[in-house]
Order: structure tokens, then sequence, then C-alpha cells
């Protein structure tokens, strides 16, 4: 009989399985109808926590352009566009920019958080955030608002931001708007009332390096957010000095900082092997040890002090780094060089080599670097005044008519000649530096049998330098001839160059170059100055 058999056991099997996959299905669309209940029941609960905790932490206004909530693994969380501005006070105070302004954010957490109060979170992740902190007089000038109603709802453990930044305002005309870059921070133990603790990480613009920070910030200050406290310690490694033009050099540092965000102090120490000036192109190494106040919301530093060391000489400066306006910076020190080395000043400056003397130097200064594009060498000028002892000129050639010139002044011509003995000197000097060159108003160059007087300039790239003056001899002008001869034709002119108690007062001019120095007496400056004092002038 043709047909088809049926097995019980068979049948039994195939309605168990059927059961099996109906029920299964069923499952899954209570389940997605749980969950796109959940969701949607989420969705607003966790947007209004966010806001709720963000607006009673700030104090302030907060809105979102987008929000999103997932629950296949939990709560998976992120939003767009969140706004916090500052307090309505000082919106109306003039203030026009978000507080915080962030453009992604995302967390995870567990479902059971929905159902406890505080949520907590583990890490938010926030990507391009802006930090704009309005000027300290537009918050001043805000009346004390009350606080928004609200509770914190939120608590957050960790929160890393990816490309941040800092943006403090001022409605000083004279002063920028101060602009930090930040490429990554970690923030741990993120509470309301507790210091955060942070791990920043940020490339410096100009000079160019690496900058890595740790410490803790806060807690955040509502009512002025300069007033924020701030610790940490940093290292800021691989700083380009070249990225400034006219400086050279690569620098390291390190350091620790505390206070608050608009008065934080500062003490480190930086390591350049090769400090150079484009006059020169030399490296020196430079090591300093400094004590500085810096307004993080202005950006302007003031060392108090730097001790610092050129090669082998130690130096101190005090004064002030101030931000101008789309211009830059302005810096104005005051320098004390108790006992240098000319030499360590000159490698730095002067093109020439070897640098034209060496000797021991004493000098204080003001320094003062305009703010501009020029290059640094460009815009530094100094003034001050300078002793330097024990002088002792590079050139043979130079060094050479020194030392002739003060066995003459002594009255021995016989042993003036080339190759005679080193003679040490000493210079005081008054001098300004602008514009690449140093100016002498007042320089007094002594050595042994003579003082010599000049007022004149010197370029530093040691192409030209143009001296005038008197020399003050021991000798007269009849005793530093070798010739006997000589001697006896020139004792009628001594009366004419003896003045003073000197043996002779001679004009004499120093003109050249390094390479090409030219010494000689300058009768036509003698003549001029004895006609004005005829004249009365």
């Amino acid at each position: 009989m043709n047909g088809i058999v049926s097995d019980p056991k068979i049948a039994k099997h195939r309605g168990v399985w059927g059961w099996v996959l109906i029920s299964l299905l069923i499952a899954v669309i209570v389940l997605a109808v749980i969950g796109e209940i959940m969701v949607h029941r989420a969705m607003p609960i966790l947007k209004g926590r966010v806001i709720e905790t963000l607006s009673a932490r700030f104090n302030s206004r907060v809105e979102m352009d987008g929000f999103s909530v997932s629950v296949l693994k939990g709560l998976e969380v992120s939003g767009d566009g969140l706004r916090i501005y500052p307090e309505d006070e000082v919106v109306a105070a003039g203030a026009k920019d978000p507080l915080i302004a962030l453009g992604h954010f995302s967390f995870h957490a567990n479902l059971l958080g929905l159902f406890v109060k505080p949520m907590r979170v583990g890490t938010v992740y926030v990507k391009d955030m802006a930090i704009h902190i309005p000027p300290r007089e537009m918050r001043q000038q805000a009346p004390k608002g009350q606080r928004h109603i609200g509770k914190i709802k939120i608590l957050v453990d960790e929160i890393v931001f990816d490309d941040s930044k800092l943006i403090i305002g001022t409605i000083k005309p004279d002063k920028d708007p101060k602009d930090f870059e930040m490429s990554r921070i970690v923030m741990r133990n993120v509470g309301p009332d507790e210091p955060w603790k942070y791990d920043a990480t940020l490339v410096n613009a100009i000079p160019k390096g690496d900058i890595h920070a740790t410490g803790t910030f806060g807690p955040w200050n509502n009512d002025s957010p300069g007033d924020s406290s701030v610790t940490g310690r940093y290292t800021f490694d691989h700083v380009d000095l070249n990225t400034i033009k006219g400086i050279g050099g690569m620098l390291s540092s390190v350091g620790e900082f505390s206070g608050q965000l608009n008065k934080i102090v500062v003490d480190g120490t930086t390591e350049t092997p090769n400090f150079s000036l484009d006059t020169a192109n030399h490296g020196v190494p430079l090591h300093t040890k400094f004590h500085a106040i810096v307004d993080g919301t202005s950006g302007d530093t003031y060392l108090q002090p730097v001790d610092a060391r050129l090669g082998g000489s130690d130096f101190t400066c005090s004064g002030a780094v101030v931000n101008i306006k789309g211009k830059g910076h302005t810096i104005d020190l005051d320098v004390n060089i108790p006992a240098g080395q000319i030499q360590d000043f000159l490698q730095l400056a002067v093109k020439t080599s070897p640098v034209v003397m060496t000797g021991r130097l004493q000098m204080k200064t003001k320094l003062h670097i305009r703010p501009g594009p020029e290059s640094v060498s460009k815009k530094i000028g100094l003034k001050g005044g300078f002793t330097l002892r024990q002088i002792h000129f590079t050139n043979p050639e130079v060094e050479d008519k020194v030392d002739m010139l003060s066995l003459r002044a002594q009255g021995d011509p016989k042993a003036a000649k080339p190759g005679a003995e080193d003679v040490y000197s000493q210079m005081v000097g008054q001098f300004v530096m602008a514009d690449g060159k140093l100016s002498f108003n007042k320089l007094d160059y002594t050595l042994p049998g003579a003082d010599v007087s000049l007022a004149g300039e010197y370029t530093l790239n040691g192409e030209r330098f143009e001296f005038e003056g008197k020399v003050r001899t021991k000798a007269r002008v009849s005793q530093m001839v070798a010739s006997k001869w000589k001697s006896i034709l020139l004792k009628p002119v001594d009366p004419f160059f003896k003045k003073d108690g000197a043996g002779a007062v001679i004009p004499v001019k120093v003109s050249g170059t390094r390479s090409a120095p030219k010494f000689g007496l300058d009768l036509g400056h003698k003549g001029k100055k004895d006609r004005e004092e005829q004249s009365g002038k």
C-alpha cells in the first residue's frame, strides 16, 4: 500500500522543536519590545540627568543638540553639541560664547544605574572641547545670582579629553585672548567638591615642544573660573628654539607649579646645550633655574628671578614677559653679571671667530625685546654699564699694538716690538645695543702707562668699528720713540701735548674691521676740540 507512514516519535519531536522556535521568537520580540521601551524611557531619563547634573555643577544653562542611547551592551550613551553657558548674570554683562562646548561625548553605564541615584559612570570620553573663560572684569561686574535648582545625579570616575582648548578672554585693548591647545587630558576622581587629578599631554606651538603635566585642578570656581586652583609637575621636551625667529637650540625643562589659574607659581630648570642667536650662530650651553609668577588668564609672566649660566658665566635676571595684543610679547629684564667671562657673551652675540677678546666681565644692563615678526637679534636692545678686567685680544696684531702702546706710554719704546710680553688691560664703559650694533658714549680703557677714553660703535657682525677719543700717557711724546734723534726733534712738541699732569694727551682714532684694524692719531679731532675750547663751546 503506497502512502505516508506516520511515526509518532518523529511527530512528537517536531512539535517540541516547533514550540521551542516559537518561544524563542516570542522572547526575541518581547526583549525587543522591552529594549525599545527601555531606550525610550532611558533616553529622556539619562538626558535629564546629564543636563541637571551639569546645570547644578556649573550653575548654568545647558543645551544639547543630539543625544542617543543603546541598550545592547548595557547603557551606551553619546551626545553631540553640548553647551554649558556662563551664569546668566555674566551673559548679561556681555559674555557671548558658551563657557564649555563639547563636540562629542560618550560613556557606558550599567542598566541598574537607571534605578540608582546618583548614577556612577566609569569613564566619559570627550572630543573637541572648548572652554571659554569670560574676562575677569566681566565676571566681576555681574551681580551674584542664585544657584540653579538641581542635584548632582551622575558621578564620574574619569574623563578623557581629546583635542581640547582653553580660551581665556580679555576686554583689555592691548591684550589678545589666551589660547591653549591640549591634545589629550585624562582627569580622575571628578567630584563636585574635590580637586580633580589630571594627566595632560600637549604640543606647544612656539617654541615647538612636547609638554606633559600631572597634578590636580579645582575645585572649579563657578563665580570666577580664573581663581580655580591648579598644581602639578611638568616636563617640556624636544623644544625647538629655532621656531622663534633669531634663536636656535634644543631646550628641555622640568619643574613644578601651584596656585590659581590667574596666579601660578612656577619653579623649574632649563637645559639648552647649544643656545644660539642668529647674529653669530655659535652654540653656547645655557642652564637656568627660575622662579616665576604666571598669569594663566593673560599669559603674562613675571621672573623673580632667573639664575643662569651661559658657558662659564653665571648671571641673574628678573623682569616681565608681557603679552601685547596682535603683536606677541614684549620682554623687559634687569640683568646682572657679577663675574662673567666676556668671551661667552661675545661667542653668543658676535659672528667673528675666535672672539675679539677674553677677560673678566662685570655688567648690569636692562634688556628689552620688542614684539613683532622680526628676528630676535633685530628686536633686542640693551642699555647699561660694564667693567672688563684682564683683557686679552685674540688677534695677535691687535694685541701687539696694545702691548707696544703700553710700553711706549711707559717710556720704554725700545721694548715696543711685535711679540712683546702681553699686558692685561681694563675697560669701563656705558653702552647701548640696538639694531645690530653696540654704541659706546663712554669707554675708558686702562693699560700700564696709558688711559684711553673713547666713544664710538661696533657692529655685532664684526664688519666695522669706529672709535675716537684721547690717550693719556705717563711718558712725554719725545719719550715714546726709540730713535735718539727723533726724540730730540720731538722735544719741542712735548708742551703741546702735555696736559692735566699727564706726560701727553694724544687724540686717537681706531677704525676698520676685526681682520684689518687701523690705529692712528686724530690730529684733526684735536684741532677741532682746541678751536671749540677757544671759542667757548
